[in-house]
């Protein structure tokens, strides 16, 4: 019965990575986090990874961007989006550097 149940996870896994499809994700960045990746930066990735995912691909690019990407805001047209959120079409991400005053 256990070999059956592995079995069949495995076709679900098999089959759902079958279906997912690929996107374009175009990252646009606003203050410092403008000065450390490229102008022109777009992603291709799966469907259905989330905007923490994308971040964490982004740390694994351009270390030097680890600080800010770790504390910027994030958007998605005009609002702000949680890191959890799951881009599964092609999108533009916004990147808002950390602001700090009084």
């Amino acid at each position: 019965m256990l070999n059956s149940l592995v079995l069949s996870k495995t076709a679900i896994d098999h089959d759902s990575k079958q279906s997912s499809s690929t996107i374009e994700i175009k990252i646009e960045c606003f203050g410092a986090i403008e000065r450390l990746l490229p102008s022109d930066l777009s992603l291709q990735t799966k469907s259905g990874m989330t905007i923490s995912d994308v971040l964490d691909d982004l740390i694994c690019r351009y270390p030097k961007a680890e600080s800010l990407l770790d504390r910027c805001a994030c958007a998605i047209g005009e609002d702000i989006i949680p890191r959890q959120t799951l881009l599964e079409s092609d999108s533009t991400v916004v990147l808002l550097s950390p602001v700090a005053g009084g």
